[in-house]
């Protein structure tokens, strides 16, 4: 935190001008107790059936996107290995941020990294199947209709 471009990744630390420079990435000791109670939800939980459903989330999404986006741009550039893409799949398209800032306002979540790449996360703990075919439909319409065209979804933030 703190960073001038904190979604560069790089090595070295460039401190952000101003104000910005004295963000800190200790949580407060309030939100800390109440992740603490957030997690305790999950005690019990066999992570072999979370990262099954996480598999078969992107599975599913990946398949969908294929099906239903095919011919619009998008090409898979996270590994089709479920071993090797977590609960993550990514697609390039040359207008990813703002395509990515136009699902947003549709309640689809996901996120960019520059230059290019549409990043889609699976939780599987309260993601659910129809989410995903939600999402997908989501795209194509965004996609088929170019609605990401607009100035307000092409206005870049420090975060999306």
């Amino acid at each position: 935190m703190g960073h001038a471009r904190p979604f560069d990744f790089e090595a070295a630390y460039d401190p952000a001008p101003g104000i910005e420079r004295l963000l800190t990435g200790t949580p407060p000791v309030l939100s800390l107790a109440a992740l603490d109670a957030g997690v305790e939800t999950f005690d019990g939980v066999d992570l072999g059936l979370v990262r099954a459903k996480s598999v078969a989330l992107g599975t599913l999404f990946r398949r969908l996107v294929e099906q239903e986006c095919d011919g619009l741009g998008l090409r898979l550039v996270s590994p089709v290995d479920p071993e090797r893409c977590g609960s993550r799949v990514c697609y390039a398209h040359p207008e990813g941020y703002a395509i990515i800032q136009a699902l947003i306002a549709r309640g689809v979540i996901g996120d960019f990294r520059a230059p290019d790449v549409a990043r889609f996360g699976f939780a599987p703990l309260y993601v659910r199947h129809v989410d995903v075919f939600d999402a997908v439909a989501a795209l194509r319409e965004i996609l088929t209709t170019r609605a990401w065209d607009q100035p307000r979804f092409r206005t870049r933030a420090l975060v999306t």
